[in-house]
């Protein structure tokens, strides 16, 4: 590969897998910013959307050993209706969770919630374990998987943009619009910011808090349910799926959590220039890096706090 076409592959991993490590890391941000909990059974969610996902497409005839990717016909419908019953079937697991384990210990101290959140997440993760058993398991291919910049750049290139990743671009890229839309712009929306700056406040100014909380969880697992779905798409083995919250939860970390943007912008930073150590892009992101995310995270902050800067 050349220099340029390592820039351009290089770019290409970082979008595509930044991506749906950013649906992972924007679970962890609305439930902290409003609880300042640290849901460490968040990445267990999102690896149940693989495999309520791989259960869906399975009780629909799919074969899990599947190499030839389903018709176009058979995909219109079938893709859209197993995403939505994934991201339905994770958030309502995701609200359950904090309905029966973590609302009881909203006064509690803050450790008390997090050793809960690990018993949650150990609990989770054995249930998978009983369900589809501890070994790897593939994910039936019912996507096409077809090399577009070759067929746009010819056959001597070696960028592989396939179509899989461009669903999904199409899959996370509106959700993430629409997430941002909704949190900006509705009454709901509204009301999660107001719960995130000043839960007492909001409550005596007739914010149902405990609404709110109940609509991150559920927002957040829809989304953590989506990603898994996404990833199983590229055939990827349970292992795999289980080591990539971690990531998700450092992204939300070090990319200012609490903050909506600040996850984001750093997601696609990190990914882009966390292959090869040596690749270009990290000359261009060395600096970069850290400034970005910065000021994302005071593009979205309270209008008073940046007043005071």
């Amino acid at each position: 590969m050349t220099a340029l076409e390592v820039l351009g592959q290089q770019l290409i991993n970082g979008f595509t897998t930044g991506s749906y490590l950013a649906l992972i890391a924007l679970g962890y941000t609305m439930v902290y910013g409003l609880i300042e909990l640290i849901n460490f059974a968040h990445g267990d969610i999102y690896a149940l959307g693989f495999f309520f996902s791989l259960t869906l497409f399975t009780w629909l005839g799919v074969p899990r050993t599947l190499v030839a990717a389903l018709p176009a016909s058979t995909l219109v419908w079938m893709l859209p209706g197993v995403m939505l019953l994934t991201m339905l079937g994770t958030g309502v697991v995701n609200v359950s969770l904090d309905r029966l384990a973590y609302k009881p210990l909203r006064r509690a101290p803050r450790i008390a919630a997090l050793i809960t959140a690990v018993g949650a997440s150990f609990a989770l993760e054995n249930i998978m374990q009983n369900w589809y058993g501890p070994s790897q398991i593939l994910y039936p291919n019912v996507f096409p998987d077809i090399n577009l910049a070759r067929l746009a750049l010819g056959p001597s290139t070696s960028i592989l943009l396939s179509t899989k990743d461009l669903f999904l671009f199409g899959v996370t890229m509106p959700m993430l619009g629409a997430l941002m839309w909704f949190v900006r712009s509705t009454r709901l929306g509204k009301a999660i910011r107001a719960v995130a700056q000043d839960r007492e406040a909001a409550a005596m100014m007739g914010v149902n808090v405990e609404r709110v909380i109940a609509t991150a969880f559920f927002i957040g697992g829809a989304l953590a349910g989506a990603a898994g779905m996404v990833v199983g798409l590229y055939g990827i083995l349970y292992l795999e799926v289980a080591r990539v919250p971690e990531r998700g939860w450092l992204i939300a970390a070090v990319g200012l959590l609490g903050k909506a943007l600040g996850p984001l912008g750093m997601t696609w930073l990190i990914r882009t220039g966390e292959w090869p150590r040596s690749a270009f892009v990290l000359c261009l992101t060395n600096d970069v890096i850290w400034w970005i995310p910065f000021a994302l995270y005071l593009h979205d902050a309270p209008l008073p706090w940046q007043d005071r800067l």
